[in-house]
């Protein structure tokens, strides 16, 4: 079971690396809001925000019905729809012109976000399903870490096909390649015959049931833990989504238009997110999903608070690579303790609905740091905005791994708090 255990996780990681389209959005969004005689649409950008934000805010939706939907039926069907859906998009907004948003809207925002969504639901879960929990960190972060990788490749591409083809077939090219490459990486994204059993083991902080009972997503909602890990989960993802959204235009902006490759720090961004994502599965795995949790959420409101005085090539591959990495570590993390807290069997439908938390983050982060760039010329408020969500976040875990509010409902479960293990009846 093994072997065909990592077929399913390297499935994944291509799905995820191909449906990462998304994050690429920041080289578009800057191209769409030249003028029209330099080879843009002449948009705002705010205008140039909306159908990436639509997207995330589609794909974050889409995760509750793909997460039941998966469940149910499996997920290399509703994998393969997703796949579908999202190059389909990627054609209808090449339609897109000057005089009008729809077709981007329209395709890039409501079908590629609800076919990411599909994607994105399914080849999580499933890896996970064929490893015992000791490397659900480990495994998550390689599933997702094919997402956070994919601006490595998709953000020169996209130049080079807007400097040579222009946007609208820029557009088109994608999504004929997409709609081919994501549908066969999905025929390898499938369930187990049968779950593997846990074994009790993990790190300070993190929770193991000691029935290994599967809780239902309507027993997630009735316990604190949710909450709290809803509210952190929304904070982070505000930060990291601003900066993945406006990365191109704030280095183009911070450095006076001195500095022409923004889309290499979004590539970079994507690297150290990859990284990040993996690394912060293994640690986690160790030390427990809570701590690291609250340390990524600390470093990543540091670098907030410094993101207005960066202006060198040098600042900002620091901060590309920094803000990429926390944001990384943070998508491994969430799933991994949807499933330490909630169980395997229903990991779908349960972290879908924790995910709509990223939707906030994704929808409030962009549009945010787009309104306040557009009325002030400055990103600045939007960074420190961020970086107070981001504390607030760190002392929600902090709260959590002292003990407060971790009881999952009317089950005995064991708690480690560093080298001290205690057993209760919650």
């Amino acid at each position: 079971m093994g072997k065909k255990g990592w077929v399913v996780v390297f499935g994944g990681m291509g799905l995820n690396l191909a449906l990462g389209i998304l994050y690429a959005w920041s080289i578009f969004g800057k191209q769409l809001t030249e003028a029209v005689d330099k080879g843009g649409f002449g948009w705002s950008k705010t205008e140039a925000t909306i159908p990436y934000t639509v997207a995330i805010a589609c794909f974050a939706a889409m995760m509750v019905p793909a997460g039941r939907l998966q469940d149910r039926f499996g997920p290399r069907i509703v994998a393969t729809c997703g796949a579908i859906l999202t190059g389909i998009g990627l054609i209808i907004a090449s339609f897109g012109n000057p005089g009008t948003i729809v077709p981007a809207l329209i395709g890039f925002g409501l079908f590629a976000g609800t076919g990411i969504g599909l994607g994105y639901a399914s080849a999580t879960p499933a890896a996970v399903k064929w490893f015992p929990p000791e490397k659900k960190g480990l495994v998550t972060g390689l599933v997702v870490a094919g997402f956070g990788l994919a601006p490595v490749y998709i953000a020169p591409l996209s130049k080079h096909l807007l400097t040579a083809y222009g946007i609208s077939n820029s557009f088109r090219i994608l999504g004929i390649a997409f709609v081919i490459a994501t549908t066969i990486f999905a025929q390898f994204i499938k369930n187990p015959p049968a779950p593997i059993q846990p074994q009790r083991n993990a790190g300070p902080g993190t929770i193991i049931k000691s029935s290994h009972k599967d809780y239902s997503w309507r027993e997630m909602v009735r316990s604190p833990q949710f909450y709290l890990l809803y509210i952190q989960y929304a904070c982070a993802a505000t930060a990291g989504l601003m900066i993945i959204g406006h990365l191109a235009k704030i280095v183009a902006l911070q450095s006076g238009n001195t500095i022409k490759i923004g889309f290499l720090f979004v590539a970079l961004l994507a690297v150290f997110n990859a990284c990040g994502r993996v690394v912060a599965g293994i640690v986690s795995d160790y030390i427990g999903r809570i701590v690291t949790l609250a340390f990524v959420c600390i470093l990543q409101a540091l670098i907030m608070f410094f993101f207005p005085q960066f202006g060198t090539i040098t600042a900002f591959i620091l901060g590309s690579a920094m803000v990429g990495f926390n944001y990384g570590a943070c998508l491994s993390l969430f799933p991994a303790s949807t499933a330490d807290y909630w169980g395997m069997k229903n990991l779908g439908l349960n972290y879908g609905i924790l995910f709509t938390a990223w939707g906030l983050g994704g929808v409030f982060g962009p549009l945010l740091a787009g309104k306040i760039a557009d009325a002030t010329g400055s990103y600045t408020t939007a960074y420190y905005i961020a970086a107070t969500l981001l504390l607030l976040a760190a002392f929600l875990a902090m709260f959590s791994y002292i003990g407060i509010s971790v009881n999952v409902p009317e089950k005995e479960i064991t708690i480690r708090i560093g080298k001290k293990r205690a057993t209760e009846t919650v």
